[in-house]
Protein backbone atom coordinates (compact mmCIF):
# COMPACT_ATOMS: atom_id res chain seq x y z
CA UNK A 1 0.00 0.00 0.00
CA UNK A 2 1.54 3.78 -0.61
CA UNK A 3 1.65 5.99 2.02
CA UNK A 4 -1.35 7.95 1.01
CA UNK A 5 -3.30 4.71 0.86
CA UNK A 6 -2.53 3.50 4.57
CA UNK A 7 -3.48 6.86 5.87
CA UNK A 8 -6.88 6.79 3.98
CA UNK A 9 -7.64 3.13 6.10
CA UNK A 10 -5.81 4.75 9.19
CA UNK A 11 -8.74 7.34 8.84
CA UNK A 12 -11.51 4.91 7.75
CA UNK A 13 -10.70 2.21 10.43
CA UNK A 14 -11.66 5.20 13.00
CA UNK A 15 -15.29 4.64 11.64
CA UNK A 16 -17.61 1.54 12.15
CA UNK A 17 -17.30 -0.84 9.12
CA UNK A 18 -20.56 0.20 8.39
CA UNK A 19 -20.17 4.22 8.27
CA UNK A 20 -16.77 3.82 6.70
CA UNK A 21 -18.25 2.23 3.92
CA UNK A 22 -20.58 5.20 3.28
CA UNK A 23 -17.68 6.99 2.99
CA UNK A 24 -16.15 4.93 0.70
CA UNK A 25 -19.00 4.90 -1.69
CA UNK A 26 -19.67 8.87 -1.11
CA UNK A 27 -15.62 9.10 -2.16
CA UNK A 28 -16.11 7.40 -5.28
CA UNK A 29 -19.08 9.98 -5.98
CA UNK A 30 -16.86 12.96 -5.45
CA UNK A 31 -13.97 11.39 -7.94
CA UNK A 32 -11.86 10.37 -4.78
CA UNK A 33 -9.86 8.41 -4.73
CA UNK A 34 -8.12 8.61 -7.68
CA UNK A 35 -6.90 4.70 -9.04
CA UNK A 36 -3.63 3.96 -10.16
CA UNK A 37 -3.17 4.13 -13.96
CA UNK A 38 -4.55 0.96 -15.18
CA UNK A 39 -2.19 -1.43 -17.50
CA UNK A 40 -3.90 -2.22 -20.32
CA UNK A 41 -2.58 -5.39 -22.13
CA UNK A 42 -4.07 -7.08 -24.75
CA UNK A 43 -3.28 -10.28 -23.38
CA UNK A 44 -5.56 -9.85 -20.29
CA UNK A 45 -8.93 -9.58 -22.82
CA UNK A 46 -11.45 -11.96 -21.71
CA UNK A 47 -14.54 -12.56 -24.37
CA UNK A 48 -16.93 -14.97 -23.60
CA UNK A 49 -20.97 -15.04 -23.45
CA UNK A 50 -20.89 -12.07 -25.96
CA UNK A 51 -19.01 -9.68 -23.39
CA UNK A 52 -15.51 -8.75 -24.19
CA UNK A 53 -13.53 -7.86 -20.79
CA UNK A 54 -11.11 -5.25 -20.72
CA UNK A 55 -9.54 -7.72 -18.00
CA UNK A 56 -10.34 -10.72 -15.99
CA UNK A 57 -10.79 -8.69 -12.77
CA UNK A 58 -14.04 -7.50 -11.30
CA UNK A 59 -15.65 -5.97 -8.21
CA UNK A 60 -17.99 -8.31 -6.58
CA UNK A 61 -21.39 -7.41 -5.58
CA UNK A 62 -21.82 -6.57 -1.90
CA UNK A 63 -20.10 -3.26 -2.02
CA UNK A 64 -21.74 -1.09 -4.37
CA UNK A 65 -25.40 -2.32 -3.51
CA UNK A 66 -27.56 0.48 -5.16
CA UNK A 67 -25.60 1.28 -8.26
CA UNK A 68 -24.45 4.20 -7.17
CA UNK A 69 -20.66 4.05 -8.47
CA UNK A 70 -20.41 1.31 -11.17
CA UNK A 71 -18.25 3.91 -13.48
CA UNK A 72 -16.11 4.96 -10.61
CA UNK A 73 -15.28 1.05 -9.74
CA UNK A 74 -14.45 1.11 -13.81
CA UNK A 75 -11.59 3.50 -13.03
CA UNK A 76 -9.98 1.79 -10.44
CA UNK A 77 -9.17 -0.36 -13.06
CA UNK A 78 -11.59 -3.48 -12.79
CA UNK A 79 -12.46 -4.74 -15.93
CA UNK A 80 -16.31 -5.05 -14.91
CA UNK A 81 -18.43 -4.15 -11.47
CA UNK A 82 -21.09 -6.23 -10.14
CA UNK A 83 -24.16 -3.53 -8.45
CA UNK A 84 -26.20 -4.82 -6.09
CA UNK A 85 -27.98 -7.33 -4.29
CA UNK A 86 -30.77 -5.28 -5.38
CA UNK A 87 -34.63 -6.53 -4.16
CA UNK A 88 -38.09 -5.53 -6.05
CA UNK A 89 -38.81 -2.83 -2.85
CA UNK A 90 -36.52 -1.11 -0.73
CA UNK A 91 -35.48 -3.15 2.74
CA UNK A 92 -33.76 -2.25 5.85
CA UNK A 93 -32.01 -4.84 6.16
CA UNK A 94 -30.83 -6.81 9.58
CA UNK A 95 -30.47 -4.72 12.79
CA UNK A 96 -26.88 -3.07 13.88
CA UNK A 97 -24.17 -3.95 14.15
CA UNK A 98 -24.05 -6.26 11.30
CA UNK A 99 -20.97 -5.76 9.57
CA UNK A 100 -17.53 -6.79 11.58
CA UNK A 101 -13.51 -6.30 10.63
CA UNK A 102 -11.31 -9.59 11.94
CA UNK A 103 -8.28 -7.67 10.85
CA UNK A 104 -5.58 -10.15 12.10
CA UNK A 105 -7.41 -12.45 9.31
CA UNK A 106 -7.91 -9.43 7.03
CA UNK A 107 -11.82 -10.68 6.85
CA UNK A 108 -15.23 -9.53 7.65
CA UNK A 109 -18.07 -11.44 8.83
CA UNK A 110 -21.46 -9.52 7.50
CA UNK A 111 -25.19 -10.07 8.32
CA UNK A 112 -26.73 -7.13 6.60
CA UNK A 113 -29.62 -8.95 5.01
CA UNK A 114 -30.09 -7.74 1.19
CA UNK A 115 -30.34 -3.65 2.49
CA UNK A 116 -31.16 -1.70 -0.25
CA UNK A 117 -32.97 0.74 -2.01
CA UNK A 118 -34.81 -1.30 -4.09
CA UNK A 119 -35.27 -1.58 -8.34
CA UNK A 120 -36.88 1.65 -8.96
CA UNK A 121 -33.49 3.61 -7.59
CA UNK A 122 -31.14 1.44 -9.27
CA UNK A 123 -32.87 1.14 -12.65
CA UNK A 124 -32.81 5.12 -12.78
CA UNK A 125 -29.05 4.97 -11.91
CA UNK A 126 -28.72 2.45 -14.48
CA UNK A 127 -30.58 3.97 -17.35
CA UNK A 128 -28.49 7.23 -16.92
CA UNK A 129 -25.75 5.73 -17.68
CA UNK A 130 -27.23 3.58 -20.56
CA UNK A 131 -24.79 3.73 -23.42
CA UNK A 132 -21.78 4.26 -21.49
CA UNK A 133 -18.64 1.46 -21.76
CA UNK A 134 -17.42 -0.97 -19.36
CA UNK A 135 -19.33 -4.41 -18.27
CA UNK A 136 -21.76 -3.40 -15.06
CA UNK A 137 -23.89 -6.64 -14.06
CA UNK A 138 -26.57 -6.52 -11.82
CA UNK A 139 -27.05 -9.05 -9.02
CA UNK A 140 -31.00 -9.61 -8.18
CA UNK A 141 -32.69 -11.07 -5.18
CA UNK A 142 -35.84 -11.26 -3.35
CA UNK A 143 -36.89 -9.39 -0.51
CA UNK A 144 -36.94 -10.90 3.07
CA UNK A 145 -40.50 -11.01 3.40
CA UNK A 146 -41.98 -11.71 0.28
CA UNK A 147 -44.72 -14.44 -0.84
CA UNK A 148 -43.23 -15.00 -3.83
CA UNK A 149 -39.59 -15.38 -4.06
CA UNK A 150 -39.28 -16.49 -7.26
CA UNK A 151 -41.26 -13.74 -8.67
CA UNK A 152 -39.16 -11.40 -6.98
CA UNK A 153 -35.95 -12.71 -9.20
CA UNK A 154 -38.31 -12.50 -12.57
CA UNK A 155 -38.83 -8.94 -11.46
CA UNK A 156 -35.76 -8.62 -11.50
CA UNK A 157 -34.99 -9.44 -14.87
CA UNK A 158 -37.50 -7.76 -16.44
CA UNK A 159 -36.48 -4.58 -14.84
CA UNK A 160 -32.76 -4.47 -15.07
CA UNK A 161 -32.37 -6.95 -18.41
CA UNK A 162 -32.14 -3.27 -20.58
CA UNK A 163 -29.48 -2.33 -18.78
CA UNK A 164 -27.38 -4.69 -16.88
CA UNK A 165 -24.01 -6.60 -19.33
CA UNK A 166 -25.23 -9.39 -17.65
CA UNK A 167 -27.69 -10.79 -14.55
CA UNK A 168 -27.05 -12.31 -11.39
CA UNK A 169 -29.34 -14.93 -9.28
CA UNK A 170 -28.09 -14.81 -5.87
CA UNK A 171 -29.73 -17.40 -3.69
CA UNK A 172 -26.62 -17.81 -1.63
CA UNK A 173 -26.27 -15.01 0.88
CA UNK A 174 -26.77 -16.57 4.28
CA UNK A 175 -28.17 -13.52 5.63
CA UNK A 176 -32.17 -13.73 4.35
CA UNK A 177 -33.94 -16.61 6.14
CA UNK A 178 -34.69 -19.51 3.76
CA UNK A 179 -32.64 -18.09 1.31
CA UNK A 180 -29.95 -20.93 0.55
CA UNK A 181 -32.32 -23.83 0.74
CA UNK A 182 -33.57 -22.42 -2.95
CA UNK A 183 -30.12 -24.01 -3.85
CA UNK A 184 -31.89 -27.64 -3.63
CA UNK A 185 -32.79 -29.11 -7.02
CA UNK A 186 -36.61 -29.58 -6.72
CA UNK A 187 -36.51 -25.44 -6.08
CA UNK A 188 -33.47 -24.42 -7.99
CA UNK A 189 -34.87 -26.17 -11.10
CA UNK A 190 -37.71 -24.24 -10.71
CA UNK A 191 -36.38 -21.53 -10.31
CA UNK A 192 -33.99 -21.03 -12.95
CA UNK A 193 -36.98 -22.39 -15.44
CA UNK A 194 -38.99 -18.93 -14.74
CA UNK A 195 -35.45 -16.61 -14.47
CA UNK A 196 -34.64 -18.18 -18.26
CA UNK A 197 -38.47 -17.67 -19.02
CA UNK A 198 -38.44 -14.22 -18.26
CA UNK A 199 -35.32 -13.11 -19.87
CA UNK A 200 -36.89 -14.79 -22.80
CA UNK A 201 -39.38 -12.14 -23.18
CA UNK A 202 -37.65 -9.36 -21.83
CA UNK A 203 -36.38 -6.60 -24.23
CA UNK A 204 -33.14 -7.39 -24.07
CA UNK A 205 -31.20 -10.90 -23.05
CA UNK A 206 -28.21 -10.45 -21.43
CA UNK A 207 -26.38 -13.58 -19.95
CA UNK A 208 -27.44 -14.71 -16.57
CA UNK A 209 -25.20 -16.46 -14.09
CA UNK A 210 -26.05 -18.57 -10.59
CA UNK A 211 -24.23 -17.40 -7.55
CA UNK A 212 -23.55 -20.06 -5.27
CA UNK A 213 -22.34 -20.82 -1.86
CA UNK A 214 -19.15 -22.59 -0.71
CA UNK A 215 -21.48 -24.36 2.20
CA UNK A 216 -22.13 -26.86 -0.26
CA UNK A 217 -21.38 -31.01 -0.42
CA UNK A 218 -20.61 -32.90 -3.56
CA UNK A 219 -23.93 -34.00 -4.08
CA UNK A 220 -25.18 -30.54 -3.95
CA UNK A 221 -22.72 -29.73 -6.22
CA UNK A 222 -23.65 -32.13 -8.94
CA UNK A 223 -27.45 -31.21 -9.04
CA UNK A 224 -26.90 -27.71 -9.36
CA UNK A 225 -24.46 -28.34 -11.83
CA UNK A 226 -27.21 -30.41 -13.85
CA UNK A 227 -30.17 -27.76 -13.39
CA UNK A 228 -27.43 -24.90 -14.83
CA UNK A 229 -27.06 -27.12 -18.02
CA UNK A 230 -30.33 -28.36 -18.27
CA UNK A 231 -31.53 -24.69 -18.08
CA UNK A 232 -29.28 -23.43 -20.14
CA UNK A 233 -27.41 -20.56 -17.73
CA UNK A 234 -24.92 -19.06 -19.00
CA UNK A 235 -22.62 -19.51 -16.03
CA UNK A 236 -21.98 -19.63 -11.91
CA UNK A 237 -20.31 -17.10 -9.92
CA UNK A 238 -18.23 -19.46 -7.02
CA UNK A 239 -18.43 -18.35 -4.32
CA UNK A 240 -20.86 -16.15 -1.91
CA UNK A 241 -19.20 -15.63 1.67
CA UNK A 242 -19.67 -18.96 4.31
CA UNK A 243 -21.13 -19.65 7.55
CA UNK A 244 -18.06 -21.80 8.17
CA UNK A 245 -15.48 -20.58 10.62
CA UNK A 246 -11.98 -21.95 9.48
CA UNK A 247 -9.25 -21.12 12.10
CA UNK A 248 -9.78 -17.99 13.10
CA UNK A 249 -6.91 -14.92 15.00
CA UNK A 250 -9.80 -12.49 15.30
CA UNK A 251 -11.04 -13.72 18.87
CA UNK A 252 -14.69 -13.17 19.82
CA UNK A 253 -15.95 -11.36 16.99
CA UNK A 254 -14.94 -14.51 14.65
CA UNK A 255 -17.98 -15.89 16.93
CA UNK A 256 -20.63 -13.16 15.61
CA UNK A 257 -22.80 -14.77 13.23
CA UNK A 258 -23.45 -13.88 9.48
CA UNK A 259 -21.02 -14.84 6.36
CA UNK A 260 -17.48 -14.17 6.31
CA UNK A 261 -15.25 -13.49 3.44
CA UNK A 262 -12.08 -12.25 2.67
CA UNK A 263 -8.71 -14.27 2.82
CA UNK A 264 -9.39 -17.37 5.17
CA UNK A 265 -12.54 -18.12 2.40
CA UNK A 266 -9.73 -18.62 -0.65
CA UNK A 267 -9.07 -22.32 -0.37
CA UNK A 268 -12.96 -23.68 -0.08
CA UNK A 269 -13.88 -21.16 -2.76
CA UNK A 270 -11.23 -22.33 -4.97
CA UNK A 271 -11.99 -26.05 -4.13
CA UNK A 272 -15.46 -25.63 -4.55
CA UNK A 273 -14.95 -23.88 -8.11
CA UNK A 274 -12.79 -26.54 -9.33
CA UNK A 275 -15.53 -29.09 -8.61
CA UNK A 276 -17.92 -26.98 -10.15
CA UNK A 277 -15.66 -26.74 -13.61
CA UNK A 278 -15.27 -30.56 -13.37
CA UNK A 279 -18.67 -30.91 -13.21
CA UNK A 280 -19.83 -28.42 -15.82
CA UNK A 281 -16.57 -28.81 -18.54
CA UNK A 282 -14.46 -26.58 -20.29
CA UNK A 283 -17.50 -24.17 -21.94
CA UNK A 284 -19.99 -22.98 -19.02
CA UNK A 285 -18.39 -19.65 -17.72
CA UNK A 286 -17.44 -19.68 -13.90
CA UNK A 287 -16.24 -16.31 -11.73
CA UNK A 288 -13.87 -17.21 -9.16
CA UNK A 289 -14.41 -15.12 -5.93
CA UNK A 290 -13.37 -15.21 -2.27
CA UNK A 291 -9.83 -14.38 -0.85
CA UNK A 292 -8.78 -13.09 -4.19
CA UNK A 293 -5.79 -10.09 -2.52
CA UNK A 294 -3.27 -10.30 -4.85
CA UNK A 295 -1.99 -11.41 -8.25
CA UNK A 296 -0.65 -14.65 -7.23
CA UNK A 297 -4.76 -15.38 -5.88
CA UNK A 298 -6.44 -14.27 -8.93
CA UNK A 299 -4.21 -16.50 -11.21
CA UNK A 300 -4.98 -19.40 -8.83
CA UNK A 301 -8.55 -18.93 -9.14
CA UNK A 302 -7.66 -18.94 -13.16
CA UNK A 303 -5.65 -22.05 -13.03
CA UNK A 304 -8.05 -23.85 -10.80
CA UNK A 305 -10.91 -22.97 -13.48
CA UNK A 306 -12.66 -19.84 -13.54
CA UNK A 307 -12.95 -17.26 -16.73
CA UNK A 308 -12.81 -14.45 -14.24
CA UNK A 309 -12.43 -13.34 -10.68
CA UNK A 310 -13.94 -10.90 -8.34
CA UNK A 311 -12.99 -9.27 -5.14
CA UNK A 312 -14.50 -6.79 -2.69
CA UNK A 313 -13.41 -7.39 1.07
CA UNK A 314 -9.15 -7.61 -0.07
CA UNK A 315 -9.94 -3.85 -0.91
CA UNK A 316 -11.05 -3.02 2.56
CA UNK A 317 -7.55 -4.33 4.00
CA UNK A 318 -4.83 -3.34 0.84
CA UNK A 319 -6.73 0.25 -0.39
CA UNK A 320 -7.88 1.37 -3.72
CA UNK A 321 -5.41 0.68 -5.35
CA UNK A 322 -5.19 -2.87 -5.36
CA UNK A 323 -7.09 -3.48 -8.78
CA UNK A 324 -4.53 -1.91 -10.57
CA UNK A 325 -1.68 -3.80 -8.88
CA UNK A 326 -3.27 -7.21 -9.67
CA UNK A 327 -3.60 -6.07 -13.60
CA UNK A 328 -0.31 -4.97 -13.52
CA UNK A 329 1.11 -8.14 -11.91
CA UNK A 330 -1.16 -9.98 -14.26
CA UNK A 331 0.60 -8.00 -17.48
CA UNK A 332 4.09 -8.83 -15.85
CA UNK A 333 3.42 -12.14 -15.41
CA UNK A 334 2.39 -12.83 -18.65
CA UNK A 335 5.47 -10.90 -20.11
CA UNK A 336 7.78 -13.36 -18.20
CA UNK A 337 6.27 -16.01 -19.06
CA UNK A 338 5.24 -15.40 -22.89
CA UNK A 339 1.72 -16.04 -22.61
CA UNK A 340 -0.31 -14.94 -25.72
CA UNK A 341 -3.68 -15.23 -23.34
CA UNK A 342 -4.48 -15.37 -20.10
CA UNK A 343 -7.29 -17.71 -21.43
CA UNK A 344 -4.05 -20.05 -21.51
CA UNK A 345 -3.75 -20.17 -17.61
CA UNK A 346 -7.16 -21.83 -17.01
CA UNK A 347 -7.40 -25.08 -15.86
CA UNK A 348 -3.79 -25.54 -15.74
CA UNK A 349 -4.37 -26.42 -11.29
CA UNK A 350 -7.65 -27.83 -11.53
CA UNK A 351 -6.93 -31.49 -10.90
CA UNK A 352 -4.67 -30.25 -7.84
CA UNK A 353 -8.06 -28.28 -6.83
CA UNK A 354 -10.77 -30.45 -7.57
CA UNK A 355 -9.12 -33.63 -6.08
CA UNK A 356 -9.14 -31.81 -2.64
CA UNK A 357 -12.02 -32.93 0.22
CA UNK A 358 -14.31 -30.58 1.25
CA UNK A 359 -13.92 -30.89 4.99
Amino acid sequence: MSVLDRLGQKLLFTFDPETAHGLSIAALRCGLPVGARTVRDVRLKVSLCGLDFPNPLGMAAGYDKNAEVPDALLGLGFGFAEVGTVTPLPQAGNPKPRIFRLTGDEAVINRLGFNNEGHAAAEKRLAARKGRGGIVGVNIGANKDTADRIGDYERGVARFAPYASYLTVNISSPNTPGLRNMQAREQLGELLSRVMAARAAASAQPPVFLKIAPDLVEAELEDIAAEVTEKRIDGVIVSNTTISRPALRSGDVARETGGLSGKPLFERSTIVLAKMRRLLGPERTIIGVGGVDTTDAALEKIRAGADLVQLYTSMIYAGPALPARIIAGMASFMEKGRLKSIRELRDSNLDRWASKPLS
